[in-house]
């Protein structure tokens, strides 16, 4: 095969190109989806392909196909819609300087989750219903109640090899899995759901190692403790936010907010812009995006992170790039087609979804470095609040100024000390730096959590993405709580 990619690439320059590139992946699925204890989706899948980029006198030519015997036809076709676009071409493309890379990269796996027997998938599932069912039949409700239980597994293998025209030949392989489970209770005017979910890097090994069982137990506690619940109350309040919830805040209002290609106005369309600009770089008049101890990188080195990789799509190498460091906006998520625009190469951060789609800006793994504070120091530093946790919904407008999130779960901080006491429905709202301004407090380094993203939405043709983003939990003072309105 290697020998066949050299050659189209070689064609491509025979004909005319300035530049091109290949990506060829062959991506390989197991999906398992069980429901009250019954198996309810078992499938697999297999997709492979590649996708050709052309650049001729600035125009752009892509195509797709599968096949190695139909390697040549198809640089043809990304050729000549290359000529094609050439003609009507008002600004031309402009690629950023970029050595010619020869390397492999490997996510480390332990135990191969395609080998593992579905039977011993289904026996850590009947497991988790076990223990939920038993924790439900200990609990005495006022009125009756209904249960169900929802559980999955999906994982993913990705074999890709990139090469270009300038002498670049990378071998990748990723493996993912994704772990799912939902205790929910029903009454008659009300339905309450705690659930957990995570996709991590590596083999079965990482499904182990998040203890599901275990897990399902208080789970199933929370989500019987809610469905008699009051609401949670409205007013402005402390709040500390878990992993779990941190990991949405930080996609939404940082994530997508620093993507080059959205800042420019790619996304216009689709799911608008940001607020930030390119001159918002200018040392002079920095743009203020938090309080000093709000630190973001985009650090596609994260060990087990969605984001982490040996190259991106275009053949750039993984980079860690500082987004953000003590509260000032410091940079950009870039690919090769965009980082020219502010003066810069690429980060590193041009990634497409399968082989029929060309690479887009897409984030890595978007993290906050951790502080120095323990839990309970996060605590007793609020007379009165909450601790939300477990993003339930989400909406944010299209220059990721203003946004709400409403969660599982809240748990009440009085004078410094939780209460026990819980609350259901729990929402929060704000303004984005005016919300990282008010953080006055991060966990340190225990308590720092990846958690995945398995559906990262971007692009037209939508193209999903699987991100990481890792935190501590995080102290923010004075939040609107309660629907309110944030315009």
């Amino acid at each position: 095969m290697k020998e066949q990619v050299k050659q189209a690439m070689a064609l491509a320059k025979t004909l005319g190109a300035d530049f091109a590139d290949i990506r060829l992946k062959d991506i390989r699925t197991e999906g398992l989806r069980v429901e009250d204890g019954l198996v309810t989706g078992a499938a697999n899948s297999r997709s492979e392909g590649y996708g050709i980029r052309v650049y001729v006198g600035g125009a752009l030519g892509f195509a797709a196909g599968n096949g190695l015997e139909n390697l040549e036809k198809t640089v043809r076709q990304a050729y000549n819609i290359a000529l094609a676009s050439k003609t009507l071409l008002k600004n031309p493309a402009e690629l950023d300087e970029k050595k010619p890379a020869q390397g492999q990269y490997k996510t480390e796996v332990t135990i191969d989750p395609f080998a593992v027997p579905i039977a011993d998938k289904l026996a850590l599932f009947a497991e988790c219903e076990k223990n939920i069912r038993a924790e439900w039949e200990k609990c005495t409700f006022a009125s009756p109640m209904r249960f169900r239980t929802n559980m999955s597994f999906e994982f993913r293998g990705d074999d890709v090899v990139f090469a270009d025209t300038d002498g670049s030949y990378i071998e990748q392989q990723f493996c993912q899995g994704t772990a799912y489970i939902a205790a929910t209770v029903i009454s008659e005017g009300d339905t309450q759901t705690r659930k957990y979910i995570n996709v991590v890097r590596g083999g079965f090994e990482k499904i182990k190692d998040m203890d599901l069982p275990a897990r399902a137990i208080g789970l199933a506690q929370e989500a019987a403790a809610l469905i008699e619940a009051p609401d949670c109350p409205s007013g402005e309040y402390d709040l500390i936010l878990t992993p779990r919830q941190m990991f949405l805040q930080i996609h939404e209002s940082v994530g997508h907010p620093t993507e080059l290609d959205r800042v420019l106005g790619s996304e216009a369309a689709f799911a608008g812009r940001s607020f930030v600009s390119p001159s918002d770089l200018d040392e002079k008049k920095p743009l203020i995006y938090g309080s000093a101890l709000v630190n973001l990188e985009a650090n596609a080195l994260t060990p087990d992170g969605l984001g982490t990789f040996g190259y991106d799509d275009e053949g750039v190498p993984a980079q860690n790039i500082t987004l953000i460091e003590k509260g000032v906006f410091k940079g950009f998520q870039t690919s090769r087609a965009y980082s020219r625009e502010i003066g810069q190469n690429s980060g590193g951060a041009g990634l497409s979804d399968g082989w029929k789609n060309l690479p887009i800006v897409r984030m890595t793994n978007i993290n906050i470095l951790p502080g120095d504070k323990t839990m309970d120091e996060l605590i007793a530093g609020i007379e009165d609040g909450f601790i939300f946790d477990e993003n339930k919904s989400w909406s944010i407008d299209d220059l990721r100024i203003n946004f709400q999130f409403a969660c599982e779960i809240a748990h009440e901080i009085k004078s410094g000390k939780r209460t026990g006491k819980v609350f259901k429905n729990p929402i929060y709202s704000g303004k984005t730096t005016e919300f990282w301004g008010s953080c006055d407090g991060v966990g340190n380094p225990d308590l720092w959590e990846l958690v995945g993203v398995p559906n990262c939405g971007k692009g037209q043709p939508m193209q999903t993405m699987r991100v990481s983003h890792g935190s501590s939990p995080t102290r923010f003072r004075k939040v609107k709580v309660g629907v309110q309105d944030v315009g």
